[in-house]
C-alpha cells in the first residue's frame, strides 16, 4: 500500500489545527521508506566500522584498513555520517510517535523500544570479549553495570558498546521533546516554538562555552533532530514557509557543525581526508531522503519487506561493531577468507544475529516490558 499524498488544502480540525494524515501511532500505514533509510544509515556506519578507520578494526584485519581496502577506505570513512542521518530520522519518528500520547505511554513505548535488544548487545559482547581466544578485552564488571542503564557516559564508566554514545545524544533528545512537548500535549505551535527555542540554544551554547549546556543542549547534533522534527511538521499539516524554514536553517546550522567535527586540511598521517563537499552533500542528501518520505514521494518503496529491514536496524546498529570485528579476525586471520568477501560475509552474520536479536529478544521482551511501564496503554489494556 503505497502512501498517501499531500493533499494541497487540509479541512481545519475542531480545535484550529489542520486535519494530520494517518500515519501516526493511531492511524494506518506504515510509513515503510522509513526503515529502509534507517538500515541504509546503519550499514553506512558498518562500513565506517569495518574499514572506514583505523584503530582496534585494524587489529581484526592485521593491517590497517587502508591496505586491505585501498580504493574503497577513503569512501567508507564517509560512512559515520550514518548518524547524522539517524538523527534526522529519529527526529521525524518520535515527533511522529510522541503527537498526541501521554507522557508515560510516550516514555513506556521509548524504553520497551530501546532496552531489550540493548541488554541483550550488551551480555553478548561482555561474553564473547571474554573468551579467551578473543584479543579484545572487555570494561570492568562495575563499569559493565553502569551500562545496563544507558548512562555510562555521563557518570563517566568505560562504554562496552562503541556505539552507545549515539544512544546518549537520544535520550537526551526524547527527554528534551518529551519535557517541552509530550507533556503540555503536542501542537504545531508548541512543537515549532520548541524548533525555534533549541536552534537559539544551539548557537547560544557554542558561544558560551558552558559545559552544562552544552551536555543538556547538544549542539553538535541538535540540528539534526530539528530537520526531521520540521520535516514530520510538512508531512502532517503539509507546505508551510515557517516548517520549511526550520528544515533550511537546520541544514544550514547542521552541516556546519558535520564539517568541522569531520574535515581536517590534507596530512598523510590521517587515516583518510573527508573533503567538505562530499560531507555537505552526503548530509544532504540524508534529509533529501527524509523529505521525500515526508512528501509521499517514495510510496512505491512501501513494501512489507522493508518493515523486516527496519525491524534489524536496531539490533545490528548495537551489534555489529565489536562482534563484527571478532567475526573479522575469525574469517581473514584465521581461515584466510578475501577480505572483500570477509566484509560481505561479516554485514551478512551481523544481519543475521539481528534477525535472531529481534525474533527472540525484542519480539519477546518489548511487548512485556511496555505493558509494565504503562499497564493503562493500548498494549497494558490488550
Amino acid at each position: 500500500m503505497t502512501a498517501p499524498a499531500l493533499p494541497r488544502q487540509r479541512r481545519e480540525a475542531p480545535d484550529g489545527q489542520p486535519k494530520p494524515l494517518q500515519e501516526t501511532p493511531g492511524g494506518g500505514s506504515r510509513l515503510r521508506a522509513l526503515d529502509g533509510l534507517r538500515l541504509i544509515a546503519a550499514l553506512m556506519v558498518a562500513l565506517y566500522h569495518y574499514g572506514g578507520r583505523d584503530g582496534d578494526v585494524s587489529r581484526a584485519w592485521g593491517v590497517s584498513p587502508r591496505h586491505e581496502f585501498p580504493t574503497l577506505s577513503g569512501a567508507f570513512a564517509y560512512g559515520c555520517l550514518g548518524v547524522e542521518i539517524f538523527f534526522v530520522i529519529s527526529g521525524f519518528v518520535i515527533c511522529m510517535s510522541g503527537w498526541g500520547r501521554p507522557l508515560r505511554s510516550f516514555f513506556a513505548s521509548r524504553a520497551a523500544r530501546l532496552y531489550p535488544a540493548y541488554w541483550a548487545a550488551i551480555l553478548l559482547v561482555t561474553v564473547a570479549f571474554a573468551l579467551p581466544w578473543v584479543t579484545y578485552k572487555t570494561v570492568s564488571f562495575s563499569d559493565t553495570l553502569v551500562n545496563l542503564t544507558m548512562l555510562q557516559q555521563p557518570v563517566g564508566a568505560q562504554r562496552v558498546l562503541g556505539v552507545c554514545w549515539t544512544l546518549w545524544a537520544e535520550l537526551r533528545f526524547y527527554a528534551l521533546f518529551a519535557l517541552f512537548v509530550v507533556l503540555p500535549g503536542a501542537t504545531r505551535r508548541r512543537v515549532v516554538l520548541f524548533c525555534a527555542v533549541w536552534t537559539l540554544a544551539t548557537v547560544v551554547t557554542t558561544a558560551s562555552h558552558v559545559e552544562f549546556l552544552r551536555v543538556v543542549v547538544m549542539p553538535e547534533y541538535s540540528s539534526y533532530f530539528i530537520g526531521g522534527i520540521g520535516l514530520y511538521l510538512i508531512h502532517r499539516f503539509g507546505h508551510d514557509l515557517l516548517h520549511w524554514g526550520i528544515v533550511a536553517v537546520s541544514f544550514l546550522v547542521g552541516q556546519h557543525y558535520a564539517v568541522a567535527g569531520l574535515w581536517h586540511p590534507p596530512n598523510p598521517h590521517y587515516f583518510s581526508y573527508r573533503s567538505p563537499y562530499v560531507i555537505v552533500a552526503v548530509v544532504a542528501l540524508g534529509y533529501a531522503a527524509v523529505a521525500a518520505v515526508a512528501l509521499g514521494r517514495l510510496g512505491w518503496m512501501n513494501r512489507r519487506w522493508l518493515t523486516v529491514a527496519g525491524a534489524l536496524t536496531y539490533p545490528f546498529y548495537l551489534v555489529h561493531e565489536h562482534l563484527g570485528w571478532v567475526v573479522i579476525g575469525a574469517l581473514h586471520r584465521s581461515l584466510r577468507i578475501p577480505s572483500y568477501a570477509t566484509l560481505g560475509l561479516t554485514v551478512a552474520l551481523m544481519l543475521g544475529l539481528a534477525w535472531l536479536l529481534h525474533r527472540g529478544v525484542e519480539r519477546r521482551l518489548t511487548p512485556v516490558l511496555r505493558r509494565s511501564l504503562d499497564p493503562g496503554g493500548p498494549a497494558g489494556r490488550r
